[in-house]
């Protein structure tokens, strides 16, 4: 069992990392809205309800409102994410959301689902995180951005904001993930993933009660308009959705708090893929690469490496 769930997390974890850096590129260069991209995120994601007269259960009024107010907290969750990644350097803004969100996770794991933990996961937890917050410290250095804060002389806090989205997130994720180990652990997975994405696209409507919202939802829609654009976002959506479908499928199986920490592992792929495209293609992802940043995110790896050893072994 514990080899089946951490082979799953591990899959989950390298379909996100693409998909996080596709994300990346199409809210820089395609779409431009967070809340646009989280709208139409959420409205495919629930593509999932067509396997309804399968694999759907009534689940009793209770775990009803657990699995669609879980889906509307994951709507928070992805719409803080967006805007952070909107604001701030690819692989920091991501590895602090993978950072908080295990924290999180382990102090309302423990509260409220009672979880415990062997000495070697401490220890896997504690290499885990490390790894995460050497990358988060990683010099922030946007090109445009910083460029026009210096025409404008303004002082460049642009961080900030970034930075408390990111947490919020991970936050957002925490509550999420942890709600959702407690409804499979009372429901059939299947029928608990459908009613939690249905919940998802209903909040994302809300979206629509907002004029500028809805303003950006139909700019995003012309903008994606060239078919290259609309494959890009579907591929995204598509590697993102099955990424999520397993994690929340790992998280059924197993701890949600080590699961959660295992992200290091989703942000050691991003890493080698973000700075293999920061030394060909320097401006896609505006990534900032040296020798030294180099050496940190190297160390950074070992550290999630480590703690992947002391989880699984």
């Amino acid at each position: 069992m514990v080899i089946s769930w951490i082979s799953v997390a591990l899959a989950a974890y390298l379909f996100l990392a693409v998909a996080n850096l596709f994300d990346k590129f199409l809210i820089d260069h395609i779409i431009g809205s967070a809340r646009a991209y989280t709208f139409f995120a959420c409205i495919m994601g629930a593509i999932v309800i067509l396997a309804s007269p399968w694999l759907l259960k009534w689940p009793g009024w209770f775990y009803f409102i657990v699995n669609i107010a879980l889906g509307g907290v994951f709507v928070l969750a992805l719409w803080s994410l967006y805007e952070a990644l909107k604001r701030g350097e690819a692989a920091r803004i991501l590895v602090l959301v993978g950072g908080t969100t295990p924290i999180f996770s382990i102090i309302l794991s423990m509260a409220f689902l009672k979880e415990c933990f062997s000495v070697s996961q401490w220890f896997g937890l504690a290499f885990l995180l490390l790894g995460v917050f050497i990358i988060a410290f990683l010099p922030t250095h946007r090109s445009f951005l910083s460029r026009l804060l210096r025409h404008l002389k303004i002082k460049q806090i642009v961080g900030a904001n970034g930075l408390w989205l990111a947490i919020f997130s991970g936050l957002a994720y925490s509550i999420y993930f942890v709600g959702s180990k407690y409804a499979f652990s009372h429901q059939a997975f299947a029928s608990a993933f459908i009613w939690n994405r249905l919940g998802a696209a209903l909040f994302a409507l809300l979206f629509l009660l907002k004029a500028g919202s809805r303003c950006e939802i139909k700019k995003f829609a012309r903008k994606s308009s060239p078919s290259k654009h609309k494959f890009l976002v579907v591929l995204g959506q598509g590697l993102g959705s099955l990424g999520f479908i397993l994690q929340n499928y790992a998280v059924s199986l197993g701890s949600v708090a080590l699961i959660n920490a295992l992200q290091g592992v989703q942000y050691a792929f991003i890493l080698v893929i973000s700075t293999i495209l920061a030394l060909s293609l320097p401006r896609l992802l505006k990534e900032t690469f040296s020798w030294r940043i180099l050496l940190q995110k190297t160390a950074a790896v070992t550290m999630v490496g480590i703690g992947l050893y002391f989880i699984a072994f």
